[in-house]
């Protein structure tokens, strides 16, 4: 525990030191400069009441979570499934939670490039690909538990796909509310840990399901869970939408994020960050409905 610890306090340390708050500066030098107003509360409200925010706890809880809690059973099982020596079986179980060291990022990264053609919709539907990938992944462990080679190549994709989902995940997160980002990513990744407790609870706790069964109901619960929140995470504006409906040809990205202000804060310039961050989330409609939106544009104008 000492290296890890340690490990830990250095690189806190690096992070205090060479890291730097926001895009625009440092957090302390904004506020007393004025340039940064922060009224917690009510950014805390803008989280809270956005259901996005909840939805996304939900399906958070299904690939964070699972991650927790695969973490949790995978050297057990593999010793008591296959009668591997204990350090054989927590060396294996080791490569399901190895791959966070790129699988995570690239999760974000596939996020990013989708978005690039096809906006927000392709980040909704690249989460949803990757997150029910692992959900498969989780109902083939009760199929392969009769064969560690299978068994271990079915971890390879699931240790793959499950941090994708993580990153995917964070791909999305920022966009539901810039004024109370940081309650909704905090929200967010709490879901990650009352997934893993909720799943660790019903499906490996009881003497009557063995583990193998234990991650097929799994699977089962990733593939519902995701496939129900997903689709309803709609966001109201043009090039926008959801999985499977557009954006509201009339939404801005200015009228969505500016909604969380009132008439009087407005007036008092505490908006203008936000606004900042709206006209720059305008790459999330991606580049054909980018065009689209120009082409209509100039047709009215004609």
């Amino acid at each position: 525990m000492f290296i890890p610890g340690s490990a830990q306090v250095i690189i806190g340390l690096i992070i205090l030191a060479f890291a730097q708050d926001l895009p625009d500066g440092q957090y302390g030098q904004l506020k007393k400069e004025g340039a940064l107003v922060t009224k917690g509360g009510k950014s805390t409200i803008a989280a809270y009441s956005n259901y996005r925010t909840w939805l996304m706890f939900l399906s958070y809880g299904y690939c964070f979570g699972v991650e927790l809690t695969v973490d949790n059973n995978i050297s057990p099982y593999l010793y008591d499934q296959f009668s591997l020596s204990l350090s054989t079986a927590s060396l294996l179980g080791a490569v399901f939670s190895l791959t966070n060291i790129f699988a995570r990022g690239l999760g974000g990264i596939v996020s990013d490039y989708v978005c690039k053609y096809f906006g927000m919709r392709g980040r909704l539907w690249a989460l949803w690909i990757v997150q029910v990938g692992g959900g498969i992944c989780s109902l083939l462990m009760f199929y392969a538990k009769s064969s560690l080679g299978l068994t271990m190549l079915v971890v390879a994709f699931w240790s793959i796909l499950v941090p994708m989902a993580c990153g995917a995940s964070y791909g999305i997160v920022p966009f539901i509310t810039k004024r109370g980002l940081g309650s909704a990513s905090g929200m967010v990744g709490a879901g990650g840990n009352t997934g893993a407790a909720i799943t660790q609870a019903i499906f490996f706790t009881s003497a009557s399901m063995t583990t193998a069964e234990g991650f097929k109901w799994m699977g089962v619960m990733i593939i519902a869970v995701t496939s129900v929140c997903l689709p309803l995470v709609h966001f109201p504006i043009a090039g926008w939408g959801s999985m499977f409906l557009k954006g509201n040809p009339q939404g801005s990205e200015e009228s969505y994020y500016l909604k969380d202000f009132s008439e009087e804060e407005i007036k008092q310039g505490l908006h203008l960050q936000v606004l900042k961050f709206a006209n720059e989330s305008r790459s999330q409609r991606g580049f054909k409905a980018a065009a689209e939106l120009e082409k209509q544009e100039s047709d009215m104008e004609v």
